[in-house]
């Protein structure tokens, strides 16, 4: 399985944000930061705000900042509201299945048991367990422009 760019660009958000957490950052800190699309980037945080991960502060001194602890943000919760779908193959997808042996087939079963233990794995941690060991200053001189 592999996460969408999508997801991989609000995990990387929120790690910014985590290692900033008193400061209101703009998108094209962010942006420059990872060398990544300031319209892509504007996308990652309008899913991350709806799902109430940031908080988005429009005008001059706009930005964004974590709407919550470290601590309380989920990466399992972060990842099912960044991922537009979970279809490991064509059985997942019951209306558009065209696979013929669906019936016969213990593929799917083998696919969902993976799925919730990939899941299960992430919902063991928080925002907070990434940034725990890491030091700040490494962060910051690695992601400044």
């Amino acid at each position: 399985m592999q996460l969408t760019v999508h997801t991989d660009y609000a995990l990387r958000v929120l790690l910014y944000l985590a290692h900033f957490p008193q400061k209101r950052v703009g998108t094209e800190e962010i942006s420059s930061a990872y060398g990544i699309s300031k319209n892509h980037l504007v996308r990652v945080v309008h899913t991350l705000a709806a799902g109430g991960f940031l908080r988005v502060t429009v005008g001059r001194s706009g930005g964004v900042e974590l709407a919550r602890p470290p601590q309380e943000i989920g990466l399992g919760e972060v990842v099912r509201a960044s991922e537009a779908s979970f279809r490991l193959a064509e059985c997942h997808e019951t209306a558009q299945n065209t696979c013929p042996i669906v019936p016969v087939c213990g593929l799917k079963p083998c696919l969902d048991e993976a799925l919730a233990a990939f899941m299960s794995t992430l919902d063991r941690y928080t925002l907070a367990d990434l940034i725990r060991d890491k030091s700040r200053a490494k962060f910051v001189q690695l992601v400044s422009p």
